[in-house]
């Protein structure tokens, strides 16, 4: 029997012992896969590993909108490259490595089981890839770039439209914005496999003018890509509004990024990428082009270029830019006088050397404004905000992984003439244990326009820190992760006068027995606040703010898969502030209805115990409402699928407050206590 043969065999005993669930993910699957379909689908997934600051963050609906892309997209496993499996942000570099070794040694993977004979792959990662991937023989594929005739005549399109409302007015809707409440927007993508994606998107918001008030194109914004793969020398070229990302997100990473929970996946892995900006959020691409060549067996390199105009708030005279902001937003005559009246031009290159287990790179960045920076920095907080026209960065990022220990980093610096570095260690003895440490030091003098990497506060400035992570995961059926931060803070931020600390703590565990799981979460966090005398507003005390989150969860997937939900939250500060919620969801699928339907009782005493939960939506949509004060909420989800060509989702919500007679505030506020909405969302393949 051939070593293939014998791995096949062994993977089709080791599967049996698996937990039986519901499937999950869009991903293509062999017969064989459907014998064991994944418990989780990674939306429930993303929903677990999220935190707060996730939610909050302002890259949290692009990171999102990728892993919506991938899933729409799956690739076929036996023809992906390493940039490919970098864009899956729960794989660790040596589990990649592993996959890629395993594909030299035995050949194509003839179903995604076969994952389950790679010892650094746990339950969880072995799932998650089938939501991302298929397998399929790579002679189907060809390995030579197609001809333009293939490409026009076995490429797939896909259009797509979205509408969504509240029905009820706003104060806005009366008297205040420019546009309808209806928020729509449309999509036109065409791709041929892996070599070739291409698409247009326009999109508006809620109260944002359609055709006239300055938006004589029709939409608020438009969103364009081409992107080619593997062409000669090319390995990815990316034409329009696009994303990168290298090394560790010091000197620029606008792409992919997520919260601390996700590093215990990642295990620090740094990476180079470039990605079509195929989102809707519009604050956050760069517009041009975007290369990664391939010098050497050993080397790459990669060049992008970018123009855009940016919102900005503007100080007195025009001269000059306060404030870039990135909200998106164009509904009221003062937010569309900040819309595109400031240009950006990017530019920058990178080049990364990886051979056996060794990998180095350096980035460059240049950036300059047709106007000037010139924030206010009269307020201590503001004192180091980037101030100028022009800026550079630079960083080296470096890496070595043997075995089972990994040892990643960056470090930068720039015109700032200041230091920023993070530097990461990981050992992953065996697919059941996971251990990472992370050690960050950002000066506060330090800024680069484009960074973002991991940190506990808003940015890649003023911040020093470790955190420790471990994850174990003695069976398939149970999986403990837990991680402790310390942040410090050296320079005064927002609300702080000196220096202060932070320290985050998270525990987390799963537990599946046969159709049912089971999911606990607990988190800690503490961090220094200062409270202020009213009367000459100087600083009163430092006191310690303890934010308790704790969420508990059990799901059951059988003939109706259910979900029972408890979320609580309490946080001390001046005064006590608690809050509960509980929520049921329940998923059907009755022939080619996929049938959803929440519920949710919450009670918090104010803002600061406010509480999220994920709910179904249409696709590149994500639905987490944030809820506080006293109320319910109730959603329902229908998609129909009439074959393979034509989907229809629609979804129902509505939020109903026990304790106001009306609903926000300004121009967002309703007269009433309830606020409905509805979703409506049709696709069309050919």
């Amino acid at each position: 029997m051939s070593a293939k043969a014998l791995c096949s065999l062994l993977c089709v005993l080791s599967v049996s012992f698996f937990p039986a669930k519901a499937k999950a993910g869009s991903g293509t699957s062999s017969p064989a896969d459907s014998v064991q379909p994944a418990p989780i689908s990674w939306k429930t997934y993303l929903d677990e590993v999220a935190l707060l600051d996730d939610y909050e963050s302002v890259n949290f609906e692009s990171s999102y909108d990728l892993l919506e892309e991938l899933a729409a997209h799956p690739l076929n496993i036996n023809t992906m490259t390493r940039e490919d499996f970098e864009q899956l942000p729960f794989l660790s570099s040596q589990q990649i490595e592993d996959i890629q070794s395993y594909l030299y040694q035995y050949g194509d993977m003839k179903s995604l089981g076969e994952l389950a004979m790679i010892r650094s792959l746990g339950y969880e990662q072995w799932n998650l890839l089938r939501c991302f991937t298929y397998a399929a023989p790579s002679a189907v594929e060809k390995r030579t770039f197609p001809s333009l005739g293939t490409i026009i005549r076995n490429g797939r399109s896909e259009l797509m439209a979205t509408l969504s409302s509240a029905l009820q007015d706003r104060a806005g809707d009366r008297n205040g914005y420019l546009g309808y409440k209806y928020k729509h927007w449309l999509r036109y993508s065409f791709s041929y496999g892996s070599y070739v994606r291409c698409g247009l998107l326009g999109s508006q918001d809620s109260g944002e003018p359609f055709g006239g008030n300055g938006n004589s194109m029709g939409y608020d914004y438009y969103s364009f890509w081409l992107q080619v793969k593997n062409l000669g020398r090319i390995r990815n070229l990316v034409i329009g509004r696009y994303r990168v990302r290298f090394g560790l997100g010091l000197v620029i990473n606008n792409d992919f990024s997520l919260g601390k929970t996700i590093m215990l996946s990642s295990l620090g892995r740094a990476c180079g990428n470039i990605s079509p900006h195929s989102s809707r959020s519009s604050g956050n691409y760069l517009q041009g082009a975007a290369c990664m060549l391939r010098l050497s067996q050993s080397i790459t390199g990669s060049l992008f270029y970018s123009y855009r105009t940016i919102d900005a708030s503007l100080n007195a005279g025009g001269r000059s830019i306060a404030t870039v902001v990135k909200t998106g937003y164009h509904r009221t005559p003062e937010e569309m006088a900040r819309k595109d009246n400031a240009w950006q031009i990017a530019g920058g290159s990178n080049i990364n050397y990886k051979k056996g287990g060794f990998h180095a790179g350096v980035t460059f960045l240049y950036t300059t404004f047709d106007k000037p920076l010139q924030p206010n920095t009269s307020a201590v907080y503001n004192r180091w905000k980037p101030r100028g026209q022009t800026f550079w960065n630079a960083g080296i990022d470096y890496g070595y992984m043997n075995g089972r220990i990994t040892v990643s980093g960056e470090t930068a610096t720039g015109g700032c003439g200041a230091v920023a570095t993070i530097n990461t260690f990981s050992w992953q003895p065996s697919s059941e244990w996971s251990a990472v440490m992370v050690q960050r030091f950002y000066s506060y003098k330090y800024y680069s326009i484009f960074a973002n990497s991991f940190s506990e506060g808003s940015g890649v400035q003023d911040e020093s820190g470790i955190y420790a992570g471990v994850s174990w995961t003695p069976s398939p059926r149970f999986q403990l992760k837990a991680y402790s931060d310390y942040a410090h803070f050296s320079w005064p931020q927002y609300g702080h006068t000196r220096s202060h600390k932070a320290w985050d703590n998270l525990l987390s565990a799963t537990f599946t027995a046969g159709r049912f799981s089971f999911f606990g979460r607990y988190r800690l966090h503490i961090k220094d606040v200062e409270t202020k005398n009213i009367r000459t507003g100087r600083l009163q005390a430092v006191q310690f703010l303890d934010e308790h989150r704790l969420r508990l969860a059990t799901e059951y997937s059988g003939w109706l898969s259910a979900r029972f939900q408890t979320d609580i939250c309490y946080n001390r500060y001046t005064q006590n502030s608690f809050g509960i919620m509980i929520s049921e969801q329940l998923n059907k699928k009755l022939g080619r209805f996929n049938l959803s339907a929440t519920a949710s009782l919450f009670r918090t005493d104010d803002y600061n115990s406010r509480l999220y939960s994920y709910e179904r939506s249409t696709l590149y949509n994500i639905s987490i409402p944030m809820l506080y004060g006293h109320g319910a909420r109730y959603a329902f989800y229908a998609r129909y699928d009439a074959g393979k060509k034509i989907m229809c989702v629609i979804k129902i919500a509505s939020t109903h407050y026990f304790d106001r007679d009306h609903i926000s505030t300004g121009l967002q506020q309703i007269d009433g206590s309830s606020l409905t909405t509805f979703d409506l969302q049709l696709k069309y393949k050919f």
